[in-house]
């Protein structure tokens, strides 16, 4: 069955001058749907420019990226953008909520984009910020909101649009480790729904809570291994 992500020989090159940096290396990879992956790998690895890359945020220099069955490693910006609105959902470590917005309304946003009409757009986003345990916050501003409740707002943000996978930048980074299990927590219950979630991180207990865990280094991968689960009975 082919997944949801299929990379195939993906190379990256940056150029200084003439001098050509290689930082992907022909990564190949598969990623079915429903599946929780986490993306690790030192300063230096690629995992950065392969997240880029994952989320229509920059384009390979060579290689085939098939997301939900789209060729997107060819796309114009334009079409990149299109894509990044309907497929992919992205948390990010900054949060990168918009101040002046409620929570409410910075969930809403990716449907603005969408040309969704704005009392559908507000029963969607209150309905995500039910699932992330935040909807009497609804209307409170980022200011007023602590830093896990702000990520959740970007969680729920992320969710509104359905999106094919959420994609998730070291989301734990600016956080205590107590509101990072939380915040983990709810990563967890997203996935049992049915999502597909990529996680970047450089935190190993962090990435502990994915399925799947692979690891870059010098802009190969190194290990892909899927975590045993243990079973309760």
């Amino acid at each position: 069955m082919q997944g949801i992500i299929e990379l195939h020989d993906i190379r990256k090159n940056y150029y200084l001058g003439k001098q050509v940096i290689e930082v992907l290396k022909g990564i190949s990879l598969s990623i079915k749907r429903g599946d929780y992956v986490a993306l690790m790998g030192p300063s230096g690895s690629g995992k950065s420019t392969l997240m880029n890359i994952l989320g229509c945020l920059d384009t390979p220099t060579a290689g085939n990226y098939i997301l939900n069955g789209q060729d997107v490693s060819k796309m114009e910006d334009n079409d990149l953008a299109d894509v990044r609105n309907k497929e992919i959902g992205f948390v990010f470590q900054q949060f990168n909520l918009l101040p002046r917005l409620t929570a409410a309304e910075n969930v809403a946003l990716p449907l603005v984009y969408a040309g969704v009409p704005k009392k559908l757009r507000m029963e969607r986003a209150m309905a995500v910020l039910e699932k992330v345990n935040l909807a009497d916050r609804s209307h409170h501003k980022p200011n007023e909101m602590s830093g896990g409740q702000n990520q959740r707002v970007a969680i729920a943000r992320a969710l509104v649009n359905n999106p094919s996978i959420i994609l998730a930048d070291e989301p734990t980074g600016n956080l205590d480790t107590k509101t990072s299990y939380e915040i983990m927590d709810i990563f967890g219950k997203i996935h049992s729904t049915g999502n597909t979630v990529v996680l970047v991180t450089h935190e190993e207990d962090i990435a502990k809570h994915a399925h799947r865990i692979i690891r870059l280094r010098d802009g190969v991968i190194e290990t892909d291994k899927r975590r045993e689960l243990s079973v309760i009975v």
